[in-house]
């Protein structure tokens, strides 16, 4: 990926005066590992890159940095950050902004077309002990890895994250400037989930307490997710308190079922939860079969429309009621 056009483009947005800094990805000194990068003169721009190990989603670094960056704007300005955004990042900016987690009118956005990017897990497990900084390119269906001074082809799909399997939304739709050539948008495909739901109740309830009992309740995925920007959880009050701080297969059902539903119809599918999960819950079973449900029941997506409004906040007498008790 030419990484050219973001360097130039990055360096003619720095200069406009209105804004502050950029976040973007910079490549760490060892191994397969990116990490954000908070650009605020032209001395780090060249640092900016973009390539299939840009695993992690911006997001959540602006809802955290954005007081920070804007206090260091110009009195009497209109201050904005900039952010680079691949296509679930920009539905989760979105989707913030439907819910006026922020303004449109503070984030500048660089839109990068997405084909999918690599589960760090799985090149790490690969290719382990890499010494220095690893370069990996896509082409035709496969991922060109240089590392330790050498090179290697290897499929995509042995690579790519298992929630880039099912990204429908590749291409930003929120954005200032159009970095790439945007990709071919693919069909929803929910084989997994129906698959799920064609079990008998025991069978479900067998799987997922099997799963459940594994979680650890470290919070990462939801400390990761771009749309748990809560200043106050819900989920860590005491009072009152709605579930308890000890970790037992009944109360970590109870905080990832309401985490879930609380992510009904405003999850962005960019797969962070599961990412950072060191268990390796199937987090993103959960929140793409409210996602499914969303669209077959209310015809609802996700930070389609600016202007849309959340679909928990939104009542149509037309809508079906035929799953009420």
């Amino acid at each position: 990926m030419d990484n050219e056009k973001l360097i130039a483009e990055a360096k003619t947005v720095l200069l406009r005066g209105d804004i502050v800094g950029i976040i973007g990805y910079q490549k760490d000194s060892q191994g397969f590992r990116v990490s954000p990068l908070f650009v605020r003169d032209e001395r780090d721009i060249e640092k900016l890159f973009f390539s299939p190990l840009c695993w992690l989603s911006l997001v959540n670094y602006l809802t955290l940095e954005k007081g920070r960056l804007l206090q260091k704007g110009n009195p009497g300005k209109k201050a904005k950050v900039a952010l680079m955004v691949r296509g679930c990042d920009s539905k989760a900016l979105n989707q913030i902004i439907i819910e006026r987690g922020l303004s449109r009118d503070e984030v500048y956005v660089f839109g990068i077309p997405c084909n999918g990017v690599i589960d760090l897990k799985k090149i790490e497990k690969m290719f382990p002990d890499v010494q220095g900084s690893a370069q990996v390119s896509e082409n035709n269906g496969f991922y060109h890895v240089r590392c330790n001074g050498k090179s290697h082809e290897v499929p995509k799909e042995e690579l790519i994250a298992d929630s880039c399997k099912h990204c429908v939304s590749p291409n930003p739709i929120l954005y200032d400037v159009l970095l790439y050539t945007p990709i071919v948008v693919k069909q929803p495909d929910y084989r997994d989930i129906e698959e799920i739901d064609n079990m008998s109740i025991a069978e479900k309830w067998e799987f997922w307490r099997e799963q459940f009992s594994m979680c650890v309740r470290c919070y990462a995925c939801r400390n990761a997710c771009p749309l748990c920007y809560c200043d106050d959880c819900i989920l860590e009050r005491l009072s009152p308190q709605w579930i308890y701080r000890s970790v037992n297969m009944s109360e970590n059902l109870i905080f990832h079922l309401a985490r879930s539903f609380h992510h009904a119809g405003r999850c962005a599918g960019c797969g962070e939860c599961e990412r950072v999960c060191p268990v390796n819950l199937p987090l993103m079973l959960l929140n793409r079969k409210l996602e499914k449900d969303s669209k077959e029941l209310f015809h609802y997506t996700v930070g389609e429309k600016a202007e849309q409004k959340p679909l928990l906040a939104t009542f149509n007498p037309q809508d079906p009621d035929d799953f009420i008790f």
